[in-house]
């Protein structure tokens, strides 16, 4: 089955907040967001996924990068063979934080979100990688990426 995901870029003070994850490797980032729900737009998905995952309202701002994942072809292979989605990748700000407390839907396994310090987030385990280089240089326009990780 196929599916549309928003994906938040959440940027302050040359930093992003990522979701942070453990594997037997170690600590690992992804971006907030999820899968895009009928009649729900793109940036409606973004919203409400950065409220349920990270307890923050976003404000979204232009669409930095478009991903396609399909699963079989990635180092996950064993957890996602059967997940083909396209992941937009939206540039946001925070306008609001614990707006209710606490997530009331963290992603799966997530341990903590974290401020990673764009200078540097090659350093770190993020998924996907190939997401590095746009969010360094975001003046560049909205890019298609692929089937990468």
């Amino acid at each position: 089955m196929m599916r549309n995901s928003a994906k938040a870029i959440i940027k302050r003070d040359d930093h992003i907040l990522v979701i942070k994850k453990e594997d037997a490797q170690g600590a690992y980032y992804i971006f907030p967001g999820g899968g895009q729900e009928k009649f729900e737009t793109l940036e409606e998905a973004v919203r409400r996924e950065c409220l349920e995952e990270l307890d923050a309202a976003v404000d979204v701002h232009e669409l930095i990068c478009i991903r396609e994942y399909i699963g079989q072809h990635h180092e996950f292979a064993e957890f996602d063979r059967d997940i083909h989605q396209i992941e937009f990748y939206f540039l946001c700000t925070i306008s609001e934080e614990h707006v209710n407390g606490e997530p009331s839907q963290p992603d799966t396994d997530q341990i903590g979100t974290e401020w990673l310090p764009i200078q540097h987030i090659a350093d770190y385990r993020l998924y996907p990688k190939a997401l590095i280089q746009p969010i360094q240089n975001v003046t560049h326009h909205p890019v298609y990426l692929g089937d990468v990780n």
